[in-house]
């Protein structure tokens, strides 16, 4: 992708989440500012992953995943599970534990437990849909924001 689309699709807020999944009695986690939902009935929700995302496999044969949406002073752990290895992601990070057993981030603003609904090709990417099966949120809670490459928060709403 060029510096100059990279730029300018940077100019779009995203929220950032940390999507988990438990795969053979092991946990696997990435961040990804490319959650969004789909539909409300049936609730589903849907991300996007790098095809050579050493993550993508065991997010797929483990048939689902969870979403913690991050709160704006998770900036450092947004990092963590984008930079560390697989085996240190979770090192010193506070996890529940969703219905499904996947790991939810503590102190997220709101989590998704999904079943795995749907994986569409698109580009060097894949498109991973996902029925939501149980959820919570904490409204008083301020989320995570990425936009031109740094974190924050999201200012006033009109």
């Amino acid at each position: 992708m060029s510096r100059e689309l990279r730029n300018a699709l940077s100019c779009f807020a995203t929220g950032v989440t940390v999507i988990t999944a438990r795969h053979d009695d092991a946990d696997f986690g990435l961040t990804c500012s490319s959650f969004n939902s789909v539909s409300l009935d049936p609730a589903i929700v849907l991300w996007s992953i790098n095809q050579t995302s050493s993550a993508k496999d065991p997010i797929l044969k483990s048939g689902g995943y969870t979403v913690s949406v991050l709160a704006v002073e998770h900036s450092e752990l947004a990092m963590k599970f984008c930079r560390d290895s697989h085996e240190e992601r979770f090192n010193g990070v506070a996890i529940e534990r969703a219905p499904s057993g996947r790991a939810i981030i503590e102190g997220a603003v709101a989590w998704f437990d999904c079943d795995l609904n749907g994986v569409i090709a698109a580009g060097d990417h894949d498109i991973l849909l996902g029925k939501v099966t149980e959820f919570s949120s904490q409204q008083e809670s301020v989320g995570l924001v990425f936009e031109r490459s740094r974190f924050g928060r999201v200012g006033e709403v009109a």
